[in-house]
């Protein structure tokens, strides 16, 4: 009754089948490990937003990449700020508009430190400046969210050079040319608050992968829907060719 699974049609679906089978479970296993790093990730940004502010030296220093572990944490540093090396960062959105972030250099005891002081709008045509207002004179102490430099790869920007003085695309402190030495990373200013420059806000940690743990499932789901559809099947063509066939009249 099962020889008809011999044929040529029915060893094409086995073998659609088998295929779907392995590729459903590999698409699955690769959404739950991207579910699995998002979830350690959005766990990680969650703590370090909430934790207790630190003094910048005890989790960065001069010329060393800031660990991916101590990204976001708050830190404090006090110096002044370096008006006359001012950085504008191209190519910010922020409120859906397109703008600049202000960076302005801090002047510590130990070093520099690059203050992502906030982000203004742009000017009304692409060679106007926009308004920046000027950083606080005198000593400042300051607390912020630590970043680590900025590349191409962690941001999805592309740098190019040939940019008017003063303006850069990433904040990629190794290469940012100022008269002394920068520390690792940068900070993301939050207090003393400010309206303008406009603060930059917290990063949306999301659902922390809730959306491919959801693909995940999904995928191993079409196992059972891709076994039981070649099950249906062959139950209804075994079934079919059970039932007898009337006879045909001879004229």
């Amino acid at each position: 009754m099962y020889r008809f699974l011999l044929t040529r049609r029915w060893l094409a679906l086995h073998a659609l089948v088998l295929a779907l089978i392995p590729a459903f479970l590999f698409l699955g296993r690769w959404q739950w490990g991207r579910f699995e790093e998002r979830s350690a990730a959005s766990d990680r940004i969650g703590a370090n937003l909430t934790a207790a502010p630190v003094p910048l030296s005890k989790l960065d220093s001069l010329g060393v990449r800031v660990p991916e572990a101590d990204e976001y944490r708050l830190v404090t540093a006090t110096g002044r700020y370096d008006a006359a090396h001012e950085l504008l960062v191209r190519r910010r959105s922020q409120n859906s508009m397109l703008g600049f972030y202000v960076v302005t250099p801090l002047l510590t005891p130990d070093g520099a430190v690059l203050v992502n002081r906030g982000w203004v709008p742009a000017g009304e045509t692409a060679d106007t400046l926009p308004v920046v207002p000027a950083p606080p004179t005198g000593e400042v102490s300051v607390t912020g969210r630590l970043r680590p430099a900025e590349t191409e790869d962690n941001t999805g920007i592309r740098n190019r050079s040939g940019l008017p003085h003063g303006q850069i695309l990433l904040i990629d402190t190794p290469s940012v040319a100022m008269p002394y030495r920068l520390y690792g990373g940068f900070v993301e200013l939050t207090a003393p608050a400010a309206t303008s420059p406009e603060p930059v806000p917290e990063p949306d940690i999301g659902g922390g992968g809730g959306l491919n743990l959801a693909y995940a499932i999904q995928w191993w789901l079409f196992i059972g829907v891709a076994v039981g559809g070649w099950i249906v099947l062959l139950r209804r063509e075994a079934r079919d060719r059970e039932q007898p066939r009337e006879p045909v009249a001879v004229r």
